[in-house]
């Protein structure tokens, strides 16, 4: 499936949830693999919507190998449908992506078979179906696209602090979203993190030293340790948003069920 539109869009390649290394071609079988990984599941998903009118679900993929982090997923954005109830209707994915080589991210809407033709570490896709009301309210601000932008933040570093406004990594972006979503007088930013920490929103606290963070700071634009606060910082704790928190938080939340998992 082709791009349908962006919003915000920057140029040149962009990527969120795997290595921003030197892109390799896709060969027949990374392209076979993709769009049966995105055919698959846009068939879970039709099925979905025919037995509990599902419009809306969190949708993650598995661009890196961040095991060593006990993580299984690497990126996440918002599969919903175009329309509530027409036959034939495109589920599209509202999602953020870095641009590779740049410390700057844009929002897209991509097809199932685009979010998919990827040069994925797994083939595997895992979805959390939204509660009734958070299915509504979502799905009405992602069919606008002045609501979906509202709290985007250009700068990105792939390891944005959690309750920091200085920069914004992809799945920091989609539970930000969910909250103006959830509460209509939210704003900003600050008021959006206000809301997730009310709903008990615990980030990953990912172990990463100083020689690695120094390494990544001088080697990588879309990595900044900055923005974090010092005794968190200079004790190796780097708080960020993962999918795999966000998929724990949906269900103790009430916002959501469990993840369902697809897989090649």
């Amino acid at each position: 499936m082709a791009l349908a539109f962006c919003i915000a869009c920057t140029p040149g390649e962009a990527m969120a949830g795997r290595s921003c290394e030197a892109p390799k071609p896709p060969t027949a079988q990374t392209i076979e693999k993709g769009m049966n990984l995105a055919g698959q599941t846009l068939k879970a998903l039709e099925a979905e919507h025919t037995k509990n009118g599902t419009t809306v679900v969190v949708l993650a993929r598995a661009g890196q190998d961040l095991s060593r982090y006990g993580l299984r997923y690497s990126h996440l954005g918002f599969a919903y449908r175009t329309s509530t109830a027409a036959p034939g209707a495109q589920w599209l994915v509202a999602h953020k992506l870095n641009t590779c080589g740049t410390a700057e991210g844009s929002l897209y809407r991509q097809g199932l078979g685009e979010f998919f033709l990827d040069d994925l570490f797994r083939y595997e896709a895992a979805w959390s179906v939204p509660a009734r009301e958070v299915q509504d309210r979502l799905h009405a601000l992602l069919l606008d696209n002045a609501r979906t932008a509202a709290l985007h933040t250009k700068p990105y570093s792939m390891v944005s602090y959690v309750w920091g406004q200085t920069y914004q990594q992809s799945n920091q972006w989609a539970i930000e979203t969910l909250a103006a979503a959830m509460e209509g007088n939210i704003r900003n930013r600050q008021q959006a993190q206000a809301w997730l920490q009310f709903k008990g929103y615990e980030p990953t606290t990912l172990n990463i030293g100083p020689l690695t963070r120094l390494g990544a700071r001088l080697t990588a634009a879309n990595v900044a340790f900055d923005d974090h606060p010092n005794d968190k910082r200079f004790s190796d704790r780097i708080d960020s948003v993962t999918v795999d928190s966000v998929f724990a938080w949906l269900p103790k939340a009430g916002l959501g069920a469990p993840p369902v998992t697809l897989r090649l």
